[in-house]
Parts: C-alpha cells; structure tokens; sequence
C-alpha cells in the first residue's frame, strides 16, 4: 500500500445497507478484498450503526474509496444509506450523527487544512445518501 503525503479532503460514505444490516470494518473488508481483489478495506473509519467508530485500512495509507482523492483523503463511511427497496435513504441512527460529529471535529483537529465532502460531490453517486455541506452547516 502505498503511503498517502498530503491529506486535503475528508470524503463520507455510505456502506449502501438497509437499515437492518449492521456490519463493520469485518464484512467490508471481505467485500473489499473478496469482491474487488484489493488489499484492505477501502476506508479508514467505519461508523456502526450503533455509533461505535470502528479503524479500517491505517490512516498513514491511501485508500480506496474515491477515484482520482484517494491520494489526498481520508474516507469515512457510514453503515446504511440503502432503503429496504434499494434506494438511496438517509437511515442512519442518531448514534451515527453523534459518532460522526465527534470523528470530523477529531479529524480536523489531526488534519486541520482538509475540507468534508461527499462521495456524491466529487462521483456521480448517491453515497453517502445525504447533503454533507448542508449537515456541516447545521452541525460544525
């Protein structure tokens, strides 16, 4: 893996899950590595629906989670973001918005220059199944 020399953006995600799938950094790592033949999980953190901030590939690397940022981020993603009918749903817990609250101020603290962004601003996707720049505002 290679090492990640400048960190400028922090990118969230979603896992793009139902609201009653609760996995973490274990089965996405198995989807990561199985599915796709990578090295690691993708992300640095995953956020459980439970709250709970779990550590995926070591923050020191790049990863894998944003096509042509991967070398100047961090990625973040939380668990949900899927409707039962598989559509892009904001369903994440209200333990999640506390954990992911708490992760940017702490991430901003270790990596004060980088800005938070969604998958969605910088891929045509619907990940993370949320308006990231309207949460900053309400929430930072």
């Amino acid at each position: 893996m290679n090492l990640r020399n400048k960190t400028n953006f922090i990118v969230i995600h979603c896992a793009a899950t139902r609201p009653n799938m609760d996995i973490g950094v274990e089965e996405i790592t198995r989807w990561h590595v199985d599915d796709n033949g990578w090295s690691d999980i993708g992300y640095h953190k995953v956020i459980r629906r439970n709250g709970v901030v779990e550590e995926g590939r070591n923050l020191k690397y790049m990863g894998a989670h944003a096509a042509g940022y991967n070398h100047k981020s961090l990625g973040v993603c939380m668990v949900g973001g899927m409707s039962d009918d598989l559509l892009a749903e904001n369903n994440f817990t209200d333990k999640q918005w506390t954990a992911l609250k708490d992760l940017m101020v702490q991430l901003q603290v270790d990596y004060p220059d980088t800005n938070i962004i969604g998958h969605n601003e910088i891929s045509a996707k619907e990940c993370p199944s949320f308006d990231v720049q309207q949460w900053k505002k309400d929430n930072m």
